[in-house]
């Protein structure tokens, strides 16, 4: 097989890492891959004990002097599937399809974030063509829920101080900004109901929305399904005091805008009209929006409910939890500051778990709004746990190397990249507090709608983005 980095070689290493299933906290079988491609390749590489990989390059003759280069990526995706899509996230590839200049995955999302990253790097890394310095490729795990990857890395695991992260999703800019992220988990665990309800039983479904990324899709007006479920909820129980709840679900990542969630519900005078007439009305401000967002209520055969104390504790602290933007960067127009979004909701048996995701560029404001929603979610019964603090990340814009990487782009294709602080989460921010002197610039190809089934990239800024990524691999990068 050729190894020359072409954009052919890109797509086909991206066609097998995507046989290969890699949701966030099950990336053996991705990793496993890494090391068998390092292998494969006649390069040196070492696994930590999360699965993150690093594969190693030494210098070209001539080129040992060089300041050596860090290739970042992560090799997990947020799995999403369309309700009428069979799929599996631990078992079944994703699917593939291009249409005018876009691939697109077929009822899933596609995994470009980040694996067409990951696929440049590879491709980089395995061209013997190309004159370089001493090269590392740095892989690493949960970066979508929770980047426990980054947080626990070996701190002598990597040697390179300069930094190409390749996980952007806006072709025409560098990102040097990324806000944090504080990511919670409550729980509640009810005592089982002695007796099976007799009165009618309704299921209400809010399917078909949007979905989207959590950070840089929280101001398009994508309706978060979980909140207008429990919006509806809320307006139901003021006025039926016997509102019974149960067979919840909602959402699949904390990452994630969700675009679906349901429920079951019954009370003794509840109609199937109301709650139709009520949800149609949750859900119209979204019309213009999120146009294929819908809702449905059908009679449902009875199941196990919460009891009507716990459902009304329930709906009360769900409803109550701030999701959206809550504010925007003054020194940024159009920037999203702090945000919250609820991503998972989910009810095994008798426990019910909803996943909070609370982002910021101020690490003090992040915790403050997380501890305030704990306190709220604690107060009305729930167990509250921290699942990842990641900082917020700001890199100095006027830096020699910042200034490298964008004057590449103006070489290799004749335009000077915007620079920007992006609504997202980003590695660097474990990375500046482990690794002492490091530089971090973020680039990508042309993303749009990632965690979603509509996430698709442009081909044509793949390949723009791989003349770049090389030009940067085989240049000097001088330190000033």
């Amino acid at each position: 097989m050729d190894k020359t980095a072409t954009i052919d070689r890109v797509w086909a290493i991206f066609g097998e890492l995507n046989k290969i299933p890699r949701p966030s906290h099950h990336e053996e079988k991705a990793a496993d891959f890494l090391c068998q491609f390092a292998t494969a390749n006649g390069l040196d590489y070492s696994r930590d004990a999360n699965n993150c990989v690093v594969i190693r390059k030494p210098a070209t003759p001539g080129c040992e002097d060089w300041e050596p280069l860090v290739l970042l990526n992560h090799m997990d995706m947020v799995c999403v599937h369309d309700s009428n899509y069979k799929f599996n996230a631990l078992e079944d590839p994703i699917v593939s399809e291009i249409h005018d200049g876009w691939m697109y995955a077929k009822g899933t999302s596609l995994g470009a974030d980040n694996g067409i990253g990951l696929s440049i790097a590879l491709a980089l890394i395995s061209d013997n063509t190309i004159q370089h310095g001493p090269l590392e490729v740095l892989t690493t795990t949960n970066e979508e829920d929770g980047m426990s990857g980054a947080a626990n890395l070996p701190e002598d695991f990597i040697k390179g101080r300069k930094v190409i992260n390749l996980d952007s999703e806006d072709f025409d800019t560098i990102t040097v900004g990324a806000a944090g992220a504080y990511i919670q988990k409550a729980e509640w665990h009810f005592a089982p109901e002695d007796h099976l309800q007799t009165k009618p039983h309704l299921r209400i479904s809010i399917e078909g929305g949007k979905g989207g990324h959590s950070g840089v899709d929280i101001d398009k007006g994508h309706g978060n399904a979980i909140v207008l479920l429990f919006k509806l909820l809320n307006e139901l129980k003021t006025t039926c005091n016997d509102l019974q709840i149960g067979e919840l679900q909602g959402g699949g990542s904390a990452a994630a805008i969700a675009g679906k969630a349901s429920a079951t519900l019954c009370a003794s005078h509840l109609s199937h009209q109301k709650v139709s007439e009520l949800g149609k009305a949750t859900i119209a401000p979204f019309h213009e929006t999120d146009s294929q967002l819908t809702i449905s209520v059908t009679e449902s055969e009875q199941c196990r409910l919460l009891g009507t104390a716990d459902s009304q504790r329930l709906i009360t602290a769900i409803a109550a939890i701030p999701n959206g933007v809550l504010e925007m960067r003054e020194d940024m127009p159009g920037t999203v500051q702090t945000s919250t979004n609820i991503g998972v909701l989910k009810q095994t048996n008798n426990q019910i778990e909803v996943t909070t995701h609370t982002r910021s560029f101020s690490d003090q404001r992040m915790e403050e709004v997380g501890n305030q929603t704990a306190e709220h979610l604690r107060a009305n019964g729930a167990n509250v746990s921290t699942e990842a603090f990641t900082p917020a990340w700001q890199e100095n814009s006027d830096s020699f190397f910042l200034k490298r990487v964008g004057e590449t782009f103006k070489q290799e294709l004749g335009f000077a990249p915007r620079k920007v602080a992006m609504h997202f989460v980003l590695e660097a921010g474990h990375f500046v507090r482990k690794y002492p002197g490091i530089e971090i610039a973020c680039i990508g190809p042309r993303i749009k709608s990632p965690h979603s089934t509509g996430e698709r990239v442009e081909l044509k800024t793949v390949e723009e983005i791989l003349k770049v990524a090389r030009k940067l691999v085989s240049s000097r990068l001088k330190t000033s």
